[in-house]
């Protein structure tokens, strides 16, 4: 990925890291219950399809859309199991967001009007079908685990096509600068343009929702009996 983000590979060596000191801080079996006792939260997959497949040519010339959500999905399918052998049993995993409707993609690929890209947009649905099935088989073939798909998709492209029905003015750009490109460490408080009341806008930065907005998609997980 393009985005200053660990590989999966990179987390797993950092969470065996992490048992190994905690194995010498607590013992063995006190680690065994509370690795199993943890709740796991794990996102992945936007950033391989809007920067790694969409912004750069290689990943495109190398697989076409399909082959690629599946590819995506069985290396998230491999990070599960390796997690439950490590001891995880709960464990809880977004989908990917509406990637097409982002703002940092509508500007790089929205054409003259931003508008959300149809492409990423048919992607992000294509990803989320194949691992919402994906779960499901894993559910059924790892014994005393209970994994979970946070639909985030449904509700921040809500946010996204009607707004003010949730009580926001803005969701296609971010409160951050120009709200058009700038992301993570491109934003700062010397940012000319900066939005002054960050609640209003769906968007913190062109990739990122808003606290306000994390807030509304903690709500609905809890509405859908997703979380709780």
């Amino acid at each position: 990925t393009l985005a200053n983000t660990l590989s999966l590979d990179d987390q797993l060596k950092l969470f065996k890291e992490y048992l190994r000191k905690l194995k010498a801080a607590v013992g063995e079996n006190a680690t065994s219950t509370i690795i199993s006792q943890s709740f796991y939260f794990i996102c992945a997959g936007s950033n391989d399809i809007t920067n790694t497949y969409f912004t750069i040519p290689v990943r495109r010339l190398q697989y076409n859309i399909s082959a690629y959500t599946a590819l995506l999905v069985h290396w998230a399918a491999d990070f599960i199991q390796e997690l439950y052998a490590l001891g995880a049993r709960r464990m809880a995993l977004t989908n990917v967001p509406p990637c097409g409707c982002l703002p940092s993609q509508r500007t790089l690929q929205g054409g003259p009007l931003r508008e959300c890209v149809v492409s990423e947009e048919q992607a992000a649905v294509l990803f989320n079908s194949k691992f919402s099935s994906q779960l499901r088989s894993l559910n059924q073939k790892l014994p005393g685990s209970r994994i979970v798909v946070l639909d985030i998709y449904t509700p921040l492209l809500n946010l996204i096509v009607n707004p003010t029905r949730y009580g926001f003015e803005v969701s296609n750009r971010g409160c951050c600068g120009t709200g058009n490109i700038e992301v993570s460490f491109l934003c700062t408080r010397l940012d000319v343009g900066t939005c002054t009341d960050a609640s209003k806008y769906v968007f913190w930065d062109s990739f990122h929702p808003t606290e306000a907005a994390y807030k509304f998609l903690v709500r609905y997980f809890i509405q859908q009996g997703e979380i709780g």
